[in-house]
């Protein structure tokens, strides 16, 4: 019996397809490089941006044929995108061969739902649930090298007006500690890994609602007291939570990679109060300050979005300023993407698509021009 995994998004979305396979190979299934051969598809999807739904469902399409000649055949359709239910139900009804369609919530129940699609022969939409509780110990079968994703905390409470994030991974949670320190333990025994990453989507903010795990520098720390030889690192930053004690950390700790992604998403005062980030730029500058100032060989990423809504030259300008002060070692760069259910969907002054497209290759040959700049150096 074989299986094929198709990840869509972010690494946590990488991780989860880890825990998914775990959990499939703990049921006898082995991994298929080939999807026509497996006997179970499962497509973890991301909502972040509509590239990637677009993505997710022409590949989910182009199945249908494979699913005709196979009856048998299973196919799953897991993520950002089932745990909206118009999306759930779009799926329901446009691709009858879907077997089962699970939320962000549900992975520890895929073995059952898939055992119970198999005896009953029904199709299945697992029903969404807003809340959640951390499950520890799923099985995990780990597939990136010798890099080991570690979940901290999952979900989000920022509610930045572009991001779909809060409303599909739920409030923030954190894993208490001691689970954290043992999973890495054991990751460290193994021997088969040389990096732990750290993954939250804002793992600044650890602890924030429980009070008594302690904070994100003390849990570094702890980490870094772990005998073994391995390197840390994490993501992602959010600059807003990132205090002076998580510096020090990052400082005075050998085994933390001296490297950070800080997403700044826009140079602007004015467009970052609109997204909701809770920063300024002279805010966000001066945690870059510290930062170099602290640990002079700091490598610095960061994400940036064009077009936001009503950005006009001006806005602009203000982040290719920043960019160009900052000197960042890697820009992610996207273009603004609508999505439903977040505040700025309904904002007014919606902006061109070839405006868009022209700022975000404007960005990404200044970036070229940057690290052009420093290889001189």
């Amino acid at each position: 019996m074989l299986y094929n995994i198709v990840t869509y998004g972010c690494q946590m979305n990488v991780h989860e397809s880890e825990k998914i396979a775990g959990i499939l190979e703990k049921m006898g299934y082995t991994a298929s490089e080939k999807r026509e051969d497996a006997d179970i598809i499962v497509f973890n999807t991301c909502a972040i941006r509509e590239g990637a739904e677009d993505r997710a469902f022409g590949n989910i399409g182009a199945l249908k044929q494979t699913k005709r000649e196979n009856k048998n055949k299973l196919i799953v359709v897991c993520g950002c995108m089932t745990q909206q239910k118009k999306v759930a139900d779009y799926i329901y009804k446009t691709f009858p061969f879907v077997d089962i369609i699970i939320g962000t919530h549900d992975l520890e129940k895929l073995e059952g739902l898939i055992k119970k699609r198999l005896e009953e022969k029904k199709r299945i939409v697992s029903e969404l649930k807003d809340n959640y509780d951390i499950i520890e110990n799923l099985p995990i079968h780990r597939t990136s090298g010798d890099n080991a994703w570690v979940n901290i905390m999952y979900g989000c409470n920022n509610f930045c007006t572009y991001c779909i994030v809060p409303y599909v991974r739920g409030r923030e949670q954190s894993r208490k500690k001691q689970d954290i320190l043992n999973e890495i333990k054991n990751i460290v025994q193994s021997g088969k890994y040389k990096t732990i990453t750290l993954l939250g989507q804002n793992v600044n903010s650890y602890g924030s609602e429980d009070k008594t795990q302690g904070t994100f520098s003390e849990l570094l720390n702890d980490i870094c007291k772990i005998d073994g030889d391995f390197k840390l690192t994490f993501m992602t930053s959010h600059p807003k939570d990132l205090t002076d004690d998580v510096i020090e950390a990052i400082k005075n700790n050998d085994k933390i990679i001296k490297e950070i992604h800080l997403p700044v998403q826009s140079g602007s005062n004015r467009i970052l109060k609109l997204m909701n980030r809770k920063y300024t730029r002279e805010h966000y500058l001066d945690i870059v300050r510290k930062l170099k100032e602290n640990i002079p060989n700091i490598r610095i990423t960061t994400d940036i979005i064009v077009g936001f809504p009503t950005e006009n030259e001006d806005d602009f300008k203000d982040t290719c300023n920043l960019v160009k002060e900052v000197k960042y070692d890697g820009i992610f760069a996207f273009m603004y993407s609508k999505r439903s259910g977040t505040v700025a969907e309904k904002m007014e002054g919606q902006v061109d698509d070839k405006i868009k497209n022209e700022r975000v290759n404007y960005l990404l040959n200044l970036e070229k021009e940057i690290k052009a700049q420093k290889e001189t150096k």
